[in-house]
């Protein structure tokens, strides 16, 4: 059974994010949409916009964001967002959302930036907030950051959209993914960091009783891909290529697909892709073409 694979689109894409995937999205299952207003200068765009017109332009495609800062937007309108995009598009959103973590933004748009430690204690009270506006009409909650009395979210979405945690910290963010996420979103560096994570998050779900396979792995990879060793040299010193610290998996058709079955036997269950040398089409063709059909 083919493993779902996403397309994930840098932010600073702009204008060009859509040129780019209209050549290459069609193999993919699902889309995956940044979410930053800005960050060293570069132009971004803002996240929701991108995700409300990749669901209306792609209509066969899942798409959420990887991830949602949560401290961008009170939760409880995120979830009336949510939830309106699910009837317009049919049932084909995910809530991607993490905690927030770029101070250049919060300090730019005036938001506050409180410790890590208080924005995941926000972010656990968010997606508590998020799938009760989901499930009672009205809702009431009173939590230590967020409160709603009486808040009505209609239509409810059906159904109701998988919560996807975004993060990798050990002692908070792993914890909230044990206790509230249907997804895990890692961002993958190597294989022995990836299994330490996920002996981290183990421990966590024994912690809270919580069935540590019952949590779905979306295992994020950063792809440089090209047909031979003299092309990987030659598209690494193009100048528009993305910063390789972006990018750990570098390699052949046959290297990439090693890499990405040996991620599949350590237990992720989804994967998303992102390409150094986008907005051009050509490493993310060579993928669809030659590691996609292995990815079972």
């Amino acid at each position: 059974m083919p493993v779902p694979v996403g397309l994930n689109v840098w932010s600073r894409l702009v204008e060009t994010t859509f040129p780019y995937l209209d050549r290459t999205v069609a193999p993919f299952d699902s889309l995956w949409m940044p979410d930053h207003v800005q960050y060293d200068g570069h132009k971004v765009a803002e996240g929701w916009t991108l995700l409300t017109w990749a669901l209306a332009r792609y209509p066969d495609k899942l798409a959420g964001h990887e991830v949602l800062c949560n401290s961008f937007r009170n939760p409880a309108h995120t979830a009336k967002m949510v939830a309106t995009a699910q009837a317009l598009s049919g049932g084909r959103v995910i809530l991607g959302i993490g905690a927030g973590w770029n101070e250049e933004e919060y300090r730019a748009y005036g938001w506050p930036f409180p410790p890590t430690r208080v924005r995941i204690a926000q972010l656990a009270e968010a997606i508590t907030l998020i799938r009760l506006l989901w499930t009672e009409s009205p809702a009431s909650y009173r939590g230590e950051h967020y409160q709603i009395a009486n808040a009505v979210c209609e239509p409810r979405p059906a159904p109701i959209p998988p919560v996807m945690v975004g993060g990798h910290g050990e002692k908070y963010l792993l914890r909230v993914v044990a206790e509230h996420a249907d997804w895990w979103n890692y961002s993958f560096r190597d294989m022995a960091t990836y299994v330490h994570k996920q002996e981290a998050l183990k421990a966590h779900c024994r912690e809270v009783k919580r069935d540590y396979d019952a949590i779905e792995q979306v295992v994020r990879v950063g792809i440089l891909i090209a047909e031979t060793e003299r092309e990987i040299e030659r598209v690494k010193a193009r100048p528009d290529t993305r910063p390789l610290g972006d990018i750990h998996l570098v390699g052949t058709p046959a290297q990439v697909t090693e890499t990405m079955l040996g991620i599949l036997r350590q237990g992720a269950r989804r994967f998303t892709v992102n390409f150094a040398d986008v907005p051009r089409p050509e490493g993310t063709w060579l993928f669809s073409a030659t590691v996609l059909p292995h990815l079972e």
